[in-house]
């Protein structure tokens, strides 16, 4: 068995420079990876380009690194509840490419499984299909997507053991599965990290072979973005 377990945040992005790309799993808030987002702001890593669904809140999440300008772009579905994001981007101070959101999750999943593109209805005759080629099958149109070129890909699981096999929770099984090998690394960090064997194979939702480093995160805040409750009498 090939151990995938690194000791540290620090040792888990080992080669990680200014200008790479990074997808970077989540919806919302939920199931982000809270420690590594923090060694990037921490780090000062910059002129990142990322891939997410969108970029957390103004002070949570990708926020966090929109904050201190370390983004450079942003890949995402939507703005969400990000002031920062939508100032930044209506200013011109953040290059932004908005993807429908099941366009982006299968271009993320495309570069998963060595699929170099692909065609999809969605967008065509709106400005998402600028300079794309269309292709009319069984009489409707299509979009060709390329799949995403990442140099990471971080990803937040539940529970992982020493061979990188992964489980999510609930709806942190969102992004993040189709990102883990969908980058030349796929680091993941994990709430709890448990010996080999400890796992039930028929419960793993992604094997090891997809994911190159893996650690075992702490203090995790978990914010909810926005929540909502029954009024009480």
């Amino acid at each position: 068995m090939i151990s995938k377990k690194v000791n540290s945040v620090e040792d888990a992005f080992i080669g990680l420079t200014d200008n790479m790309t990074l997808m970077v799993g989540g919806f919302g808030l939920c199931g982000i990876p809270e420690n590594s987002i923090t060694y990037l702001r921490d780090n000062n890593i910059k002129g990142l380009t990322c891939i997410s669904n969108n970029a957390g809140v103004d002070d949570f999440g990708l926020g966090l690194l929109l904050q201190r300008k370390q983004i450079k772009k942003m890949i995402a579905s939507y703005v969400g509840e990000n002031d920062e994001f939508e100032r930044q981007m209506l200013s011109g101070e953040l290059e932004v490419e908005l993807v429908p959101q099941g366009t982006l999750a299968e271009r993320c999943r495309a570069a998963q499984v060595g699929i170099p593109a692909f065609f999809t209805p969605a967008g065509y005759g709106t400005e998402v299909a600028a300079n794309k080629e269309a292709r009319e099958f069984n009489g409707k149109m299509y979009v060709m997507e390329e799949a995403f070129k990442a140099d990471f890909a971080i990803v937040k699981a539940w529970k992982g053991d020493e061979a990188g096999n992964l489980i999510f929770k609930g709806t942190a099984r969102n992004f993040n599965p189709c990102m883990c090998g969908a980058a030349k690394i796929t680091v993941a960090e994990v709430e709890e990290l448990v010996p080999l064997g400890s796992l039930d194979p028929n419960f793993i939702h992604i094997p090891g072979i997809f994911v190159q480093r893996i650690f075992e995160g702490e203090k995790y805040e978990k914010r909810i973005e926005q929540r909502t409750v029954r009024p009480r009498p």
